[in-house]
Formats: C-alpha cells, sequence, structure tokens
C-alpha cells in the first residue's frame, strides 16, 4: 500500500504535537498483577472488539495524520487470536517510511514463541513486565505467571535480534528491597530498565496506599549505592533517563505521582473497542468506533479524531494517599492499554 496521503498533523489545545499512538488490542491477560486487576477480571466480550482489520485502519488513519511512533499493548497484546495478522500490516508503514517505529509491550509469557516473527514483521524493540527475579514473589505479583516462562521468553527475544527493555512497577513492602538487583541483572544482560509507580487506576480488591513507592525515595537509595548521571534523551514516552556508571546501563524513571510528566505529552491511546483516552488518568473518550464503521471512507473518522484531540487536557488528577483510597478512573490499566 502507498503511504497515506499527507494530512495535517494532529496538535492539541497547548501546543503538543500528538506523535504517538498507544493501541490496546485485547483487555485480556494472561496474569493478574496485583497492581493491575482484580484476581477475578469480568472482561470484554469478544463481539465487542474491533476486528482487526478495523484496528489496521484506525492505526493507519493516525499515522497519515502525522503518528510516527505505535505501540500495540494489553492487556498481553500476544494473547490476541492472529494478532501476527495486525502486526504484519501495520509493518508496511515502516516500509514507506509512514512509521519510525512499531514495538510492543507485553508481560513477556508468548515471546518466546513470537520472538522470530515479530522481528520479521519490522518490531526491533519490546518492553518486557517484570517485577521480581525470585519465583514465590512473581507468583505472588501476577497470580498466575510463572517467572522460567517470561525470563524463556526474554532469551528469545535476545536472540531474536529484539532489544528488550524491562518494565518494574515498585511496590512498597514487595519487590523495594530487590530493585538495585533487578538493575544489575537487566544491565548485566544488556537490557535497559525502567521503574515506575502504581498508578491509580481500577479496583484491585486492595488499596494501592499499601503498594505505593516514590521513585523520589528509589531513586535516593539507588545514589546512595551508584552514581546515576542525568540523561538528556528522550524516547517519546514519559520516561527520565539517567545513566548508572558502575554497570554502564541506563535506567528510566517513570513519576506520575511524585513528577507530574504530563507537559511534554505527545501520546493518546486507543482501546480494542475504538474508545480513544486523550490522557491516561482522565475518563474523557471519545468513541471512533461509531464513525469508523459509519462509512467506507475515512472523512468521518478524521473529523472525529480532530475534535478528540481539541479536548485533549493539559494533565491527570493522579493521587495516592488515605484520603485518596478509590481509583482516579475506574477503567483498568488493561482496557486502557499499559
Amino acid at each position: 500500500m502507498d503511504r497515506p496521503a499527507a494530512k495535517p498533523e494532529l496538535i492539541d489545545p497547548f501546543g503538543r504535537t500528538v506523535s504517538y499512538l498507544r493501541v490496546s488490542v485485547t483487555d485480556r491477560c494472561d496474569f493478574r498483577c496485583v497492581y493491575c486487576m482484580s484476581e477475578h477480571m469480568s472482561f470484554l466480550p469478544k463481539r465487542d472488539l474491533l476486528t482487526l482489520e478495523e484496528l489496521d485502519r484506525l492505526c493507519s488513519a493516525f499515522i497519515a495524520r502525522g503518528v510516527r511512533k505505535l505501540r500495540l499493548t494489553g492487556g498481553e497484546p500476544l494473547m490476541r487470536r492472529d494478532v501476527m495478522v495486525l502486526i504484519r500490516a501495520l509493518g508496511r508503514h515502516l516500509e514507506t517510511g509512514a512509521l519510525d517505529e512499531l514495538t510492543l509491550t507485553t508481560n513477556g509469557s508468548q515471546l518466546a514463541r513470537f520472538a522470530d516473527d515479530l522481528f520479521a514483521a519490522g518490531i526491533r524493540r519490546v518492553n518486557v513486565s517484570l517485577d521480581t527475579l525470585d519465583d514465590a514473589r512473581f507468583q505472588q505479583i501476577t497470580r498466575w505467571g510463572r517467572l522460567p516462562q517470561v525470563l524463556e521468553g526474554i532469551g528469545a527475544a535476545k536472540r531474536a535480534g529484539l532489544k528488550v527493555k524491562i518494565n518494574t512497577v515498585a511496590l512498597k513492602d514487595m519487590n523495594e528491597a530487590e530493585i538495585p538487583s533487578l538493575v544489575e541483572w537487566a544491565h548485566g544482560e544488556g537490557h535497559d530498565l525502567t521503574l515506575i509507580e502504581t498508578m491509580p487506576m481500577g479496583d484491585i480488591d486492595g488499596d494501592r496506599t499499601d503498594q505505593y513507592l516514590p521513585l523520589s525515595d528509589v531513586r535516593r537509595t539507588l545514589s546512595s549505592r551508584w552514581t546515576l548521571d542525568d540523561l538528556a534523551e528522550r524516547t517519546g514516552g514519559p520516561a527520565r533517563y539517567v545513566r548508572v556508571k558502575e554497570t554502564g546501563g541506563k535506567l528510566g524513571f517513570i513519576t506520575p505521582l511524585t513528577h507530574n510528566f504530563c507537559e511534554s505529552c505527545n501520546r493518546v491511546r486507543l482501546t480494542c473497542t475504538g474508545t480513544l483516552y486523550m490522557c491516561l488518568g482522565q475518563e474523557d473518550a471519545a468513541d471512533l468506533r461509531a464513525p469508523l464503521r459509519a462509512s467506507q471512507t475515512d472523512e468521518l473518522l478524521h473529523a472525529a479524531i480532530d475534535e478528540a484531540i481539541g479536548r485533549k487536557p493539559k494533565g491527570h488528577d493522579f493521587v495516592i494517599d488515605r484520603a485518596h483510597r478509590r481509583p482516579a478512573v475506574a477503567r483498568h490499566m488493561s482496557l486502557t492499554g499499559g
């Protein structure tokens, strides 16, 4: 397919160009991580999901409007039946130069099976969620996960030629003491690692104030152990990076609570039902499924996208403390797209 015809870029009310789209291809996951979802989740019926062809058309519409980076998420994206059909189709935008990067966030459980196919489709980098290297703790955090399966997947990704970044949610009194060893392991394997503060999204059968660990405290602890040199680079996301002098590796911090990262937000999120969230931490959303299905051409769809970007807020309202026990937003991260 030819490169999409040039259309006006997507610029929000605060002058930020939207060039990064995160797409949840499924809300289903084979883990039940304690900070992400309830153990007994009710998932969307399959009839509510966009087809793979519709997801391709939606993503392509955003690419035609200047989106340069596309990340597929979930749930666990590799659980979506025939997901490689979508990934291979989207790879055409890499070939034309319309898209700079097509990437994936995964829990790693299916990576051993898909790593070679992902590389062949044009993906060069994946983010893998991994919060511990301890078997028992891994099962405690994920409830249903198996650590050896994930480590096997990470190894397969590395052998396939994929650059792996490890994402670790910092959890008070759970993996807090293990963070230095996680950094050493990741850097020793040649992987970058990014630490993430837990976010107040969805009912998780617990109190997030018991999980919340400010990364300002973590960085202070790590700084007493290693030399952390700030880096100016950005990867299109909210992380701020340092180089750990002693390991030589890169360490990121995503701090939605201790340091709001909204001022440079260049991204929006699309769910597997065609709902566009202009901000992770706000409930305002736009239905793109209706205009997508109303016409075989994309004029109505582009008008709906324009209207939605015109409502993109300046920032989120995330708060975690004893006075704010309820989640800031009711939907789960697995629905929005991690």
